[in-house]
């Protein structure tokens, strides 16, 4: 397994399904970097907004008129946007001065714009490579602290069960001949794009194209252990209804797909991200408590298994600063109308 290529998510606000669709097929022809998906806007790095369809309702607030009868407007409050926001020109109020502006029809001027997106998203795009490296050899690792040298230039500092610092900029091409050490001293530069470990891995297991959710997780019982530490806006609906089925109970794959309807592969990857934050577990004594499996589930012999990766194994470390600072994709707050 080679380290994945970190994908990013563009949201696209105030366009009609046709216009979209013409987005979606001429985004992958004109990102000049790292791959870009479309993607709800709650989850998105960046925004493009559809500047025709702009309302200023007062100086701090803008209103995004629905481009189908079918859509609800939307409302942003400016000060609140935390990741890049492109508006196409021209500008349908005044008083609004984008920092990107774009034109949809040309493919010069989406490639420009997704290239300084890219810029400004590079300490995630390099926590994601830096995940994907773990993920990749979280085996030989094990719990304890390391950090990540190329040519003697440090890239990453990485505290197993707590925080997380890598180099931005830092690529797939940097990891593959990187070196891991042990250290003795939990301190993240400053310099370094700081995460809990449950925030980078979060945000790399809801956006891998790989299956990451071990094997004996899809054949015995799966234990409720701990809410996320993550902030709730960062959780999908199909997590929540995941983390309630389980705090109700122990079940199987099988079972949790029949309860929620959730696609298999849709599942899985819910799950994974579950599992290396560590709220769930396949072994019942690191449950808080020692639960009995529900009568249409499978017996409690099956559910022991061999304990899950060193990820799994203990409480990530968490505390403000951490949080504070490194929680690039979480959504400002959408009012729909």
């Amino acid at each position: 397994m080679t380290i994945e290529h970190p994908v990013l998510r563009l949201g696209l606000a105030g366009f009609s399904a046709r216009e979209q669709d013409e987005i979606r097929a001429a985004v992958p022809a004109v990102a000049p970097g790292v791959p870009w998906v479309l993607a709800e806007l709650g989850d998105a790095d960046a925004w493009w907004v559809n500047g025709s369809r702009l309302r200023m309702l007062d100086e701090a607030t803008v209103k995004v008129a629905a481009a189908e009868a079918t859509a609800r407007s939307l409302r942003l409050r400016l000060p609140d946007i935390d990741r890049p926001v492109a508006f196409t020109l021209p500008l349908s109020c005044e008083g609004l001065p984008p920092a990107y502006t774009l034109d949809v029809a040309s493919g010069d001027s989406m490639a420009a714009v997704l290239g300084k997106f890219e810029d400004w998203l590079s300490p995630l795009t390099a926590q994601l490579c830096l995940a994907s490296h773990i993920v990749e050899h979280q085996a030989a690792l094990g719990s304890g602290i390391f950090e990540v040298r190329l040519d003697g230039r440090l890239l990453a500092v990485v505290d197993m069960h707590g925080e997380a610092g890598v180099l931005p900029g830092t690529g797939p091409a940097d990891f593959e001949d990187a070196e891991w050490r042990r250290r003795a001293s939990r301190h993240v530069p400053e310099d370094l794009a700081h995460a809990s470990m449950s925030q980078l891995m979060w945000q790399y297991s809801v956006r891998t194209q790989r299956d990451l959710l071990p094997r004996h997780y899809r054949t015995g019982l799966l234990y409720f252990r701990r809410p996320p530490r993550l902030p709730n806006r960062l959780l999908r609906d199909s997590h929540l209804l995941l983390m309630r089925e389980l705090a109700g109970g122990p079940a199987s794959f099988q079972a949790l797909q029949r309860a929620t309807g959730l696609h298999p592969a849709r599942l899985a990857q819910d799950l994974a991200a579950l599992y290396f934050v560590g709220t769930i577990t396949s072994n019942p004594k690191r449950a808080p408590l020692y639960q009995l499996p529900r009568a249409d589930h499978v017996d409690l012999a099956t559910a022991h298994s061999s304990l899950p990766s060193g990820l799994d194994s203990g409480l990530p470390r968490e505390d403000g600063r951490a949080a504070s600072r490194s929680d690039l994709t979480a959504p400002a707050p959408l009012e729909r109308h």
